[in-house]
C-alpha cells in the first residue's frame, strides 16, 4: 500500500511569476500561452553498460529540511516518504490499476467470502542486518499502529475493521484476536466484513520488533529506530544522515531480490531555485519532487531527460470548521466556526481562477480539478461533476443570498449581522515567486468583497504549516495544501470522522453514510461502488469542507547516464533496477 502523504506546496506553487498580479479576475489565458504536450516517457531507454561500483546522486527539491521521521507506521510528509522508498518500501507490487499485486516481497489471497486475507513473505526477505523479516514484524506493525499510545496517523478503517482490534485499541485485551501468525512467514489477518480497500489499502510495512525492544509505543516516534538508525529491507540501507540536509545509502547486501545494480546513493536536498542549473550541469542523475513550475521545454539540458505522469495526487482549499478531539479519537465541527456557512465557502472556490493558473502558469501540466478523487482512479473518478469553475457572479449571488451584503469603507464585505470579517489564510513558502500565488487568490477573493490575509502575514515552512493545522490552530481559518492519495482510491482515511488526517474537521451523517458503503462487501462490486463514490463525491461539492484546485502532472528530471529508472507503477522497486553508465553527467 501506498501511503497517504501530506505534499509540500513547493512543487504546486514554486516558478509562479510575477504575471500573476496582472491576471486579476480575467478568466482567459494568454493566446501566447502554449500548453506542454504529455507525452514524456514513463521510463528510461536503458541503455548503455553499467558502471562498476556507481553511485547515484540523487536530489531531493525542497526549501525546508527533511524531518527524518523513518519509519512509515509515523511518517506524513512526501520528503520522509522519498527517502524512504530507497530502503524501505511497500511489501506489495501493483497492477496498473494500482491494486496489490503478487510481484512483490509479500503475497496476498483473500478467502472466497473475503474476509480473510494471508499475506505471505518472501522466504528470502530480510532487513538490512541480516536478520529475517517475520510474521512476528508484520504483526507487530498492526500491535503498533492499533495501540492506544499510538501518536501517528495511519490507525484508520483497515486496522479498526480486523476482529478484535476495537477491544485491543481500547487496552481491553493484550492481542488482536482477528491476527493469526500461521508460520514464521505468512500471516492470517480476519476482518468484520469483507472491504474491497484492502485490495489496495492493506498495511504492507512490517516493523522490526527486535529493534523497538523496551521502547513503549508512546515513544516510538522520537525513538532512535525511527530518527537515527533505522533499519528496512529495501534494495539500500543508511550508512550515514544529516538529518534534514542528505542520507548516504549503500547497496544492501541482504535484499531478497538479490543486491541492486548501484552500489550506493547519495541523496541531499537541493533548493527549487537552483535545481535547473545544478541538472545542467550533471551535480544530479534524478531529482525527486521536482517543482513542475520550473520546466521549461526550450531550456532542457541536452544531458537530462524528463520522464512524466499523472501524478497521484491533488491541490486544494482547506476550511477550518472544528478540532479534533484526541480523547475521542474523532473530529468534531464547531458551531461558531468563521467558515461555518457553506454558502460563504461556495462562493470562495468560484472565486477561484484556477484555469488561468494551470494554463498560465504550469502550461497545463496543472489542470481545474472538479473531484477529490483524481482521474487516476477511471472506474470511479466523476469527470462530468462540475465542481468549482471560476465563476465571480456566482460567488457574488451566493454571498448575497447568504446576507453578506453591506461593506465597510474599503469595500469588503461585512458578516449577516454587520460585524467585520477577516479570513486568514495559510499558505506554504516556496521560493521568492511562492508568494505572489497566494497573493493571486487572496486578489480573487478581493474582487469579491471578500477581506483574506495571510496568517501572521507571511507564508509559512512546511513543517510548521501542518504543525499549526494538525493543532487547529485558531489563527487559520483557511489553508492551501496538498495531498498525495496513495493507491488506494478509498477517501475515508482522509476525510472520515476518525480520520486525523480530516483537517477541515468536517463531518456529517451522509458522509459517514457514504464512506461506509465505499468499504462494504457490496463494494467489492465495481458498479455498486462507482454509483457510492459518486454520491459522496457531489456531498463533497455541496457541503465544501475542501474544494480541490489543481490536478497535477509530476515530472522527474534523469540524467542520461542514469538508466533503469521507471515511474510505471507496474515497476516493483525501480531503484533495484537502475544504474549508471560511463557516459559524462553533463
Amino acid at each position: 500500500m501506498k501511503k497517504r502523504t501530506r505534499i509540500s506546496l513547493i512543487s504546486i506553487i514554486i516558478g509562479v511569476l510575477l504575471v500573476l498580479a496582472a491576471c486579476g479576475g480575467n478568466s482567459g489565458s494568454s493566446d501566447k500561452t502554449k500548453e506542454v504536450k504529455k507525452d514524456f516517457p514513463l521510463a528510461t531507454k536503458g541503455d548503455g553498460k553499467a558502471k562498476a561500483d556507481g553511485v547515484a546522486n540523487v536530489a531531493l527539491v525542497s526549501d525546508t529540511p527533511f524531518q527524518g521521521i523513518l519509519n512509515p507506521a509515523f511518517t506524513q510528509g512526501t520528503p520522509d516518504q522519498e527517502i524512504e522508498s530507497f530502503f524501505y518500501p511497500s511489501l506489495f507490487g501493483l497492477d496498473k490499476d494500482y491494486n496489490i499485486a503478487n510481484n512483490g516481497a509479500g503475497k496476498i489471497k483473500f478467502s472466497d467470502n473475503n474476509k480473510k486475507v494471508t499475506v505471505t513473505l518472501d522466504d528470502k526477505l530480510a532487513w538490512s542486518d541480516g536478520k529475517p523479516v517475520t510474521a512476528d514484524d508484520y504483526i507487530f506493525a498492526f500491535e503498533v499502529i492499533g495501540n492506544k499510545d499510538y501518536d501517528g496517523v495511519r490507525y484508520d478503517d483497515t486496522f479498526s475493521g480486523i476482529e478484535g482490534m476495537d477491544a485491543y485499541h481500547a487496552g481491553k485485551a493484550d492481542k488482536i484476536s482477528g491476527i493469526k501468525k500461521v508460520d514464521d512467514k505468512t500471516v492470517e489477518l480476519t476482518y468484520k466484513a469483507a472491504n474491497p480497500t484492502l485490495r489496495a489499502g492493506l498495511w504492507s510495512y512490517p516493523i522490526q520488533k527486535a529493534a523497538f525492544k523496551g521502547i513503549p509505543v508512546a515513544k516510538m516516534s522520537a525513538s532512535d529506530p525511527v530518527r537515527k538508525n533505522p533499519v528496512g529491507y529495501g534494495p539500500f540501507k543508511i550508512k550515514s544522515m544529516v538529518t534534514g540536509e542528505s542520507v548516504k545509502f549503500v547497496a544492501n547486501e541482504h535484499y531478497y531480490a538479490g543486491k541492486p545494480k548501484l552500489a550506493g546513493v547519495n541523496l541531499s536536498v537541493a533548493s527549487p531555485d537552483t535545481i535547473n542549473e545544478s541538472l545542467k550541469q550533471g551535480k544530479y542523475d534524478l531529482a525527486l519532487s521536482y517543482p513542475t513550475a520550473q520546466y521549461d521545454p526550450k531550456k532542457v539540458p541536452s544531458n537530462v531527460t524528463f520522464l512524466g505522469d499523472n501524478d497521484l495526487s491533488y491541490s486544494y482549499l482547506g476550511f477550518k470548521l472544528g478540532h479534533y478531539d484526541k480523547e475521542k479519537q474523532e473530529n468534531v465541527m464547531d458551531k461558531n466556526a468563521k467558515m461555518a456557512d457553506p454558502k460563504l465557502r461556495q462562493a470562495m472556490a468560484y472565486a477561484m481562477n484556477n484555469a488561468e493558473v494551470g494554463k498560465s502558469l504550469y502550461k497545463g501540466l496543472r489542470t481545474p480539478a472538479n473531484s477529490l478523487i483524481i482521474p487516476n482512479f477511471a472506474s470511479f473518478y466523476d469527470k462530468d461533476l462540475k465542481g468549482y469553475t471560476y465563476d465571480p457572479k456566482k460567488a457574488k449571488k451566493l454571498l448575497a443570498d447568504a446576507g453578506y451584503t453591506k461593506k465597510d469603507k474599503d469595500g469588503y464585505l461585512l458578516t449577516p449581522d454587520g460585524k467585520p470579517l477577516v479570513i486568514h489564510l495559510a499558505s506554504m513558502s516556496g521560493d521568492k515567486i511562492a508568494e505572489p500565488l497566494a497573493k493571486f487568490y487572496i486578489q480573487n477573493w478581493k474582487d469579491i468583497g471578500i477581506h483574506v490575509e495571510l496568517t501572521d502575514g507571511r507564508l509559512m515552512e512546511f513543517n510548521s504549516f501542518y504543525d499549526r493545522i494538525e493543532k487547529d490552530d485558531k489563527d487559520i481559518d483557511i489553508y492551501l495544501g496538498a495531498w498525495g492519495t496513495g493507491t488506494d482510491v478509498n477517501p475515508a482515511g482522509l476525510y472520515s470522522r476518525t480520520s486525523a488526517f480530516n483537517y477541515s474537521r468536517y463531518v456529517s451523517k451522509e458522509n459517514d453514510k457514504l464512506l461506509a458503503e465505499g468499504q462494504s462487501e457490496k463494494a467489492f462490486d465495481t458498479a455498486y461502488r462507482a454509483d457510492v463514490y459518486k454520491k459522496w463525491q457531489e456531498l463533497m461539492v455541496k457541503d465544501a469542507p475542501v474544494v480541490p484546485t489543481l490536478f497535477r502532472y509530476s515530472l522527474n528530471p534523469v540524467n542520461k547516464r542514469l538508466q533503469g529508472y521507471s515511474l510505471d507503477p507496474e515497476v516493483y522497486n525501480t531503484y533495484q533496477e537502475m544504474y549508471v553508465t560511463d557516459k559524462a553527467a553533463k
